[in-house]
C-alpha cells in the first residue's frame, strides 16, 4: 500500500495542532507546573513545522522547507525542555534558545540548496533522533529518582521514535529517500511518516500518565505522612509494618518532655519547632530503611531493623543526647525540653508488633518515673501491660 507524504505531513500537523491546545488548555487550568505549556508549545511547533513542510512546492522553498524544518527542530528540541521541567531539573531558558538557533543555522546555510534534499533529510533525522534519546535519558532518571512506572513507558516510545529517526538518517544518506521529489513514491519512507502520528500520539498519552501517576504518589505521601514533621503518621506506619514481616526488630517510643510548658511559655511555634528538631535530629541518626512516626502531639516511634535491644539502647541514647546538645543551641527559649524513650526488642518471629509496642511503652514510663530525660529498655523480668 502506498502512501501520500503530503497527506501524512498534513495528518501530523493537525494531530499535532489538537494535542498543542488540549496541553495548553490543561495549563490554563492553574492544576499543573509548567511543563504542559513547554509540551504543548512543542506539540504546535512541530505541527506547524510539518504543516509548511507539507506546503512543498506550494510556497516558496524557503517558507516551506527551510522554515518547516527550523520549527520543527525547535519543537522536538523544547519536548526535551518540558521532559526536564517535568522532572524538576529545568535548563537555563536562555541557553536552550540559543542552542536551538545554532542547531537550526545549518538549516538553512548548509542545507538550503533544493537539490540536496537527502543531505537536509540526514541532518534533520540526526537531531531529531539526538533529541529522542536525550527525552528518553531523562525520563530513565525519573524511573530511577520517582519510581514513576509511567516514565517507563515514555523511555519505550521515545527510544522506537529514535530509531526510527536512525533508520531515516541511513536511508537518506545512501539516498534511498530523498531525490528531486521527496514526496514521490518510497514505501519505507511513507510507513514511516506513518508510525510517527502513533508515536506523537502515544507519547502524550504516557506524559499524562506520567503526570497521574505522580499525582497519585503525592496524594499517598500526604496521606502517610505528617505534614509537620515529614514523620510517617498512624496510617502510613500500618501501610509499611507488613513488610518488616517476623524479622528482628527494635522499638523506641520516645516523648519529648515539658512540651506543653513549653507550648505554654513560648506558643505553638516554638513547639512546631521543636517537633521539627527533633525529626531532623532522628533521622540523622537512624538508618536508612528504618522508620519514623509521629503517634500524636509530642510522641514518636522509631522502628529499627534487624538491631538488637543493646545497639536500640545507644541510638536511643545518641538521640537523646544530640537532641539535647540541639536544643541547648536555642538562646530564646526558657525551657528546654528533653526526652524519654522506651526500648523494646524482638527476635524473629517472637510476637506481633502490637506486643512489642505494649513492651517499649511500659520501658517509656518507666523512663518518666525515673525522672524523665533517659532511656530505659524492657526487661525480660519485666511484664507488658
Amino acid at each position: 500500500m502506498l502512501l501520500d507524504l503530503r497527506t501524512i505531513y498534513f495528518i501530523v500537523a493537525v494531530s499535532c495542532f489538537v494535542l498543542g491546545i488540549l496541553q495548553l488548555a490543561a495549563y490554563a487550568t492553574g492544576r499543573f507546573e509548567r511543563w504542559p505549556l513547554w509540551w504543548g508549545l512543542s506539540n504546535l511547533l512541530v505541527g506547524i513545522g510539518s504543516f509548511l513542510v507539507a506546503l512543498r512546492n506550494l510556497v516558496p522553498y524557503s517558507v516551506s522547507i527551510d522554515g518547516g524544518n527550523i520549527v520543527t527542530i525547535a519543537g522536538y528540541m523544547l519536548m526535551f525542555f518540558a521532559v526536564r521541567v517535568f522532572s524538576g531539573r529545568a535548563l537555563d531558558q536562555r541557553s536552550f534558545w540559543l542552542a536551538i538557533l545554532l542547531v537550526s543555522v545549518p538549516v538553512v546555510l548548509i542545507v538550503s540548496d533544493p537539490s540536496a534534499v537527502s543531505a537536509r533529510l540526514l541532518y534533520v533525522s540526526v537531531i531529531c533522533c539526538l533529541c529522542d534519546l536525550a527525552v528518553a535519558r531523562e525520563a530513565i532518571s525519573i524511573v530511577r529518582r520517582e519510581r514513576l512506572y509511567s516514565a517507563a513507558l515514555l523511555v519505550g516510545l521515545y527510544v522506537c521514535t529514535a530509531a526510527i529517526f536512525a533508520a531515516r538518517s541511513i536511508l537518506a544518506a545512501t539516498g534511498e529517500i530523498g531525490g528531486p521529489d521527496p514526496f514521490g513514491a518510497n514505501v519505507v519512507h511513507s510507513w514511516m511518516a506513518v508510525s510517527a502520528v502513533a508515536f506523537i500520539m502515544l507519547r502524550s498519552m504516557a506524559m499524562v500518565l506520567m503526570a497521574a501517576e505522580r499525582s497519585r504518589n503525592q496524594l499517598m505521601e500526604l496521606a502517610h505522612h505528617d505534614p509537620l514533621t515529614g514523620a510517617l503518621n498512624r496510617g502510613g506506619l500500618a501501610q509499611h509494618l507488613p513488610a518488616l514481616g517476623s524479622q528482628p526488630a527494635s522499638l523506641l517510643i520516645i516523648d519529648i518532655d515539658h512540651f506543653k510548658q513549653l507550648n505554654d511559655r513560648h506558643g505553638h511555634a516554638a513547639g512546631d519547632d521543636i517537633l521539627r528538631l527533633f525529626a531532623r535530629v532522628a533521622r540523622g541518626i537512624m538508618g536508612s530503611g528504618d522508620l519514623l512516626a509521629r503517634q500524636g502531639g509530642d510522641e514518636f516511634l522509631a522502628v529499627l531493623k534487624n538491631i538488637s535491644c543493646e545497639d536500640a539502647v545507644a541510638i536511643a541514647e545518641r538521640i537523646r543526647l544530640t537532641f539535647a546538645a540541639a536544643v541547648m543551641q536555642r538562646p530564646d527559649l526558657a525551657i528546654f525540653p528533653t526526652l524519654s524513650i522506651g526500648v523494646a526488642a524482638r527476635r524473629e518471629n517472637d510476637g506481633d508488633f502490637e506486643r512489642l509496642m505494649q513492651k517499649a511503652d511500659e520501658a517509656l514510663y518507666r523512663s518518666k518515673r525515673e525522672g524523665r530525660n533517659r532511656v530505659e529498655a524492657f526487661g525480660e523480668n519485666q511484664q507488658a501491660a
